[in-house]
């Protein structure tokens, strides 16, 4: 999968209303309360013959049908009022199952999107083959799973499909969210929740990793952030609500200032600059920054973002001696280093102490 053409293409997330507090998946409850809204009954299964889907372009090295196949889970996900994070736990199973695309005879008599079996129950050959029932399949059995809104992507999904190969789903997290995204925005539909419910209040962490670097330490006084050790690939979150200020490569030679690019990683001595990084504007004259990006950022510049949006993931672009997240917190609106203040202690006062990864 070639994440950079994807996630070149999958820009302007759409922050309208949070499903996990009352948007969506709380209106079609017909409850208001705040928190995780849990998917509590099983989805209505579809009673018309299936259609194809509106033709939808290629995305990345996902070609039309493939593309058509997952706006129809995230489609019918947003139908039944189930979070963002589900449409993400669906569609990377599809991924791992059959390629987003529609199975009419997998491993034994497993069919469809998510290779269902008619001899478990699932459904008959044909419904299988239709993509929503077998989504509403799919998210009515996730319903059943208490807690699955804050589970691991690929312990939900293993919860759901039972498959000899449980760790498989984890590495479609990423491009699944990415396809979410493009879809989500392509429709209209609002994408917060990607990050899991649960304890998520005005601010959270952006990765879940241990600090690594500290801030302006005495062998390091001009390092303004903390590096948080997150492996390559791993998803990136706003870690409040805010709009974005600023989207940039900043990587170029130490030597000569010229041009690094940020379509390569970077060098610990060679190398100068935050790499890919974005910087978001918050409330009370906050600003945070998220360095060393892995590839183009999922946001763009004046978009309005929502506490725990996917906003890209982390690599080792720019500055850096391998893959994590510089970063940093600022006031009074002040993007130099005179406005950095340590976001350790900040964090902590926040309730969403960085260096917690469980």
């Amino acid at each position: 999968m070639k994440l950079r053409s994807l996630l070149s293409l999958a820009v302007a997330l759409v922050a309208m209303f949070i499903l996990c507090a009352g948007g969506l998946g709380g209106f079609l409850r017909g409850s208001a309360a705040a928190g995780c809204i849990p998917v509590t009954a099983s989805p209505t299964t579809s009673t018309s013959p299936f259609k194809p889907p509106t033709v939808w372009p290629a995305i990345g090295d996902w070609n039309s049908d493939q593309v058509g196949n997952a706006a129809t889970i995230v489609t019918t996900g947003a139908r039944l009022g189930v979070p963002a994070r589900g449409w993400v736990i669906a569609v990377a199973t599809a991924m791992q199952e059959s390629t987003l695309r529609i199975l009419v005879g997998g491993d034994r008599d497993s069919v469809g999107l998510f290779q269902q079996r008619p001899s478990q129950g699932w459904g008959t050959p044909a419904q299988l083959q239709d993509p929503v029932y077998a989504a509403e399949k799919f998210f009515g059995e996730l319903a059943t799973i208490s807690g699955w809104q804050t589970m691991p992507l690929a312990e939900a999904a293993q919860a759901v499909q039972i498959s000899a190969f449980p760790d498989a789903y984890a590495k479609w997290e990423v491009p699944a969210t990415q396809l979410v995204t493009a879809i989500a925005d392509a429709a209209g539909l609002p994408t917060d929740g990607m990050a899991g419910c649960g304890a998520i209040g005005p601010w959270t962490q952006p990765v879940l990793a241990p600090v690594g670097s500290e801030f302006r330490s005495s062998d390091r006084p001009g390092h303004d952030g903390v590096d948080l050790s997150a492996p390559q690939g791993t998803i990136i979150r706003a870690a409040s609500a805010g709009t974005v200020r600023t989207v940039r490569c900043d990587a170029f030679y130490e030597s000569t200032g010229a041009e690094w690019g940020c379509d390569r990683d970077g060098h610990p001595e060679l190398t100068k600059g935050c790499g890919w990084y974005i910087d978001i504007d918050h409330a009370a004259g906050l600003l945070t920054r998220y360095c060393h990006m892995d590839q183009r950022p999922m946001v763009t510049v004046g978009q309005a973002v929502a506490v725990g949006q996917p906003i890209g993931v982390a690599g080792s672009t720019g500055h850096s001696s391998g893959p994590h997240l510089h970063y940093e917190v600022h006031q009074n609106s002040d993007a130099s280093a005179n406005g950095a203040i340590d976001p350790v202690p900040f964090m902590a006062a926040q309730n969403a102490p960085l260096g917690q990864v469980s």
